[in-house]
């Protein structure tokens, strides 16, 4: 979560944006992640040209020499963002709207890839050279308190806090899932060198880049000192669609920027035909959206098949298993209604992940999580695509606290079930004799099947009651009694002082 201090310069970035002409908060915020990656550009470069010279080898930066930009031969040096910064507002303005922004429109070779792909139509609309100027001045002061904070995931909590801003958030589902939990859900899959990764709902990608994070703390050896997994991981390994061109935009910036070279980030509504990809995927990490209904008539015909129902959080579930290989793993967020709804759909669902793959964990979060864009409750669904079933036991946990106030203002506090959940669940032997009055436990197959599929944790949960001895009633009525005389000697003593 970003702190105060840089929530306060946001807000005043966006306050800058607003007065200065540019009112569309999508518009805003494509500005505001144009300029960011602009310099991030700046940032990667002079690391890798740091790092290239103490381990003495060639580095050719993206800045060298004279770059020919529409026809027209400019110093590579004016296009960072360390050096126009300093220019005059005119000419910073002149130099971004007619080099530095069409540079990195034609920055990837790849003009099939999703960078350029989303790049294409990208327009620079800062409208005057003084609001231009205010707003990299304020954008300086915002990289600059996040260096303070130490905070590496910045970017996706700014994004995060941008998006909160949209009028429509919560409405239309552009609300974005808290990186933490993000950052818990791929700690709890710890993907694999070789995995092959999807989101059908990726938004600003933030579950892929926080795969591509994961893998390069944990497998960077394995990945980057071997050429063909190296290859795999910056044009295979990661996909992602979405509905919404501005968030494909953001994501593929936002992949590029963490070092994953052709994302194949696609523009495609993945419950539709539109999407052919079965049995393809080894990884599925997602929070789909959960905006109720949808026609019928547009989704595609296998899904129905296993699930008949208009309701998204039910048919993403239906598109996950049809999308992974046999042995491929997912786990999505779903609203709780998911958990126990009684209808035909919602029965028939949980029974194919039951009866039919291997259900592994259901996690349940309490519903200030995604505060203050939305209250719902939600939970995590831990799968297995196995066709043929594997569900013995499937373990619970009970988170009751993230780490963050459950209110709106979502405060840093002490309380923080994450760090047990990633433990227990990689040492689910440890995990067979909980009990029922405890935060995590398993609970059989057969004990679920009997519960009609039910999923919802408090089905299972015991709670225990502690016996309360009270005082003996005439105890308690005589102290009753001693408590009125004495207000009544403290009234009678008021009234004589005010009397008096």
């Amino acid at each position: 979560m970003i702190t105060g201090t840089i929530k306060n310069k946001i807000d005043k970035l966006w306050e800058a944006f607003w007065t200065g002409g540019l009112t569309n908060p999508l518009d805003v915020i494509e500005q505001i992640t144009y300029l960011m990656f602009i310099h991030d550009l700046d940032d990667i470069d002079n690391t890798k040209s740091k790092e290239a010279i103490m381990l003495d080898l060639p580095y050719k930066s993206m800045f060298d020499g004279n770059i020919d930009i529409g026809g027209r031969e400019v110093d590579g040096s004016v296009l960072k963002w360390s050096v126009f910064h300093d220019f005059p507002a005119e000419k910073m303005y002149s130099t971004v709207q007619e080099f530095v922004f069409p540079f990195i429109k034609n920055l990837h070779d790849d003009k099939n890839g999703a960078y350029s792909k989303y790049m294409a139509d990208a327009i620079f609309k800062v409208p005057t050279p003084q609001l231009f100027s205010k707003v990299v001045d304020q954008l300086d002061e915002i990289f600059e308190q996040s260096k303070k904070d130490l905070n590496s995931d910045t970017r996706g909590d700014i994004y995060e806090y941008l998006l909160s801003k949209l009028s429509t958030a919560g409405v239309n589902g552009q609300f974005r899932t808290p990186r933490h939990i993000i950052k818990m859900i791929v700690a709890l899959m710890q993907p694999t060198a070789d995995e092959v990764i999807c989101d059908p709902a990726c938004g600003t990608s933030g579950f892929l880049v926080a795969a591509g994070e994961w893998l390069i703390d944990n497998r960077k050896e394995e990945i980057f000192y071997n050429a063909q997994k190296k290859f795999h991981y910056m044009n295979e390994m990661f996909t992602g669609f979405d509905m919404d061109r501005t968030m494909l935009r953001i994501g593929a910036m936002n992949m590029m920027t963490h070092g994953v070279a052709n994302p194949k980030i696609e523009y495609r509504d993945s419950l539709s035909d539109q999407n052919p990809d079965r049995e393809k995927f080894t990884l599925i990490l997602a929070n789909p959206p959960f905006k109720g209904s949808l026609d019928a008539d547009i989704v595609s015909a296998d899904l129905l098949k296993m699930c008949k129902t208009k309701k998204t959080e039910l048919l993403f579930i239906s598109l996950f298993l049809k999308m992974l290989k046999i042995g491929g793993r997912c786990a999505c967020i779903v609203p709780d209604g998911v958990l126990f709804g009684s209808s035909k759909a919602h029965k028939d669902i949980r029974k194919e992940l039951i009866d039919r793959n291997r259900l592994e964990a259901v996690i349940s979060m309490p519903s200030g999580v995604f505060k203050p864009y939305a209250g719902v409750s939600t939970a995590v669904l831990i799968f297995t695509k196995t066709g043929h079933g594997g569900t013995d036991n499937v373990w619970f946990y009970d988170m009751k606290a993230d780490g963050f106030s459950l209110d709106d203002k979502r405060s840093e506090i002490t309380e923080n079930d994450i760090p047990d959940i990633i433990s227990r669940f990689h040492n689910l032997d440890g995990e067979k004799d909980r009990e029922r009055t405890e935060q995590s436990f398993f609970v059989p197959k057969q004990e679920i099947v009997d519960n009609d599929y039910d999923l919802s944790i408090n089905k299972y949960k015991k709670t225990e009651y502690v016996a309360v001895e009270y005082p003996p009633t005439g105890e308690i009525m005589a102290d009753l009694d001693g408590l009125y005389k004495e207000l009544g000697g403290v009234l009678s003593e008021l009234g004589g002082l005010l009397n008096g």
